[in-house]
C-alpha cells in the first residue's frame, strides 16, 4: 500500500516545530545543569547549623535530701583536685570553614559549626519517695534550668564566632595563609568573653543567697 501523500502545510508546520524544539531543547538541560552546579558550589550557610544536645547522668543514692546531696558530693563531675560539681555542661565544637582566594586577597566566606553539648546531671539510683521526692524534683528542675542557661550561652558563643569571623578579609594573601591566624585570634577572644560571662553567671547563682544555694537548702533542710 502506498503511503498517503503528505500535506505540504502540515509538513511545513511540523518542520517549524522540530526546528523550534532543536533550538530550545538544550535550554532546560542547560538551566538544570547550571542550577546543579550552583548547588554544588553553594557554601553551607551559617543559619543552617543545629547543635546536638545530649544528657548524661551519674548515679546518686540516699533516702533523704541530705543523703542525696552528700552522694552528689561523692559522685559528681570532677572539676579539679578535691572539687566536684552538682552538674556540668560541656561542649565540643568543630568547624568547616570556606576560605576563598579573591585575586591577591583571601576572604572567609562561610563557617559551618558542628556543635555537641553534653549536660551531666545527678540521677537517683532508686526513685525518692514522699517528701524527699518532692524536694528532689524541685532541686533537679532548678539545676536543669541553670544548666540550660549555660547551654544557651554556648549557642551565643557559636553565633558570636560566626558573626565575628565570616567576611574577614586579608590582602596580599592569595594562598589564604595569613587569614587563618587572624581567625584563630578572633575565636580565642570570643572564647575568653564566653568564659568570663559563664563564670560571672555561676558566681551570681552559687554565691550567698543565690539560686543554687536556695535549691540546695530546699533539698537538705
Amino acid at each position: 500500500m502506498r503511503p498517503a501523500p503528505r500535506d505540504p502545510a502540515r509538513a511545513g508546520h511540523a518542520a517549524r516545530i522540530e526546528r523550534r524544539r532543536r533550538r530550545t531543547g538544550l535550554r532546560p538541560l542547560l538551566a538544570n545543569s547550571i542550577a546543579a552546579l550552583a548547588l554544588i558550589a553553594l557554601p553551607a550557610r551559617a543559619a543552617d547549623w543545629k547543635a546536638t544536645e545530649r544528657v548524661a547522668t551519674y548515679s546518686v543514692s540516699g533516702e533523704t535530701g541530705l543523703a542525696l546531696y552528700r552522694s552528689i558530693g561523692e559522685n559528681g563531675p570532677r572539676l579539679g583536685p578535691g572539687a566536684s560539681a552538682i552538674a556540668h555542661t560541656s561542649f565540643e565544637l568543630k568547624w568547616r570553614r570556606d576560605y576563598r582566594p579573591d585575586g591577591t586577597a583571601c576572604q572567609l566566606r562561610s563557617a559551618l559549626p558542628f556543635l555537641t553539648i553534653t549536660t551531666t546531671l545527678p540521677k537517683p539510683s532508686a526513685p525518692p519517695t514522699g517528701a524527699t521526692a518532692r524536694r528532689w524534683k524541685t532541686f533537679i528542675d532548678g539545676i536543669t534550668a541553670h544548666e540550660a542557661i549555660h547551654s544557651a550561652m554556648i549557642h551565643d558563643l557559636v553565633r558570636a564566632i560566626i558573626a565575628g569571623t565570616v567576611g574577614t578579609r586579608t590582602e596580599n594573601d592569595p594562598r589564604c595563609t595569613k587569614i587563618r591566624p587572624l581567625i584563630l585570634q578572633k575565636v580565642k577572644a570570643a572564647y575568653a568573653r564566653h568564659q568570663a560571662r559563664s563564670r560571672a553567671f555561676d558566681k551570681d547563682e552559687m554565691g550567698r543567697g543565690g539560686n543554687v544555694e536556695g535549691l540546695v537548702r530546699g533539698l537538705v533542710e
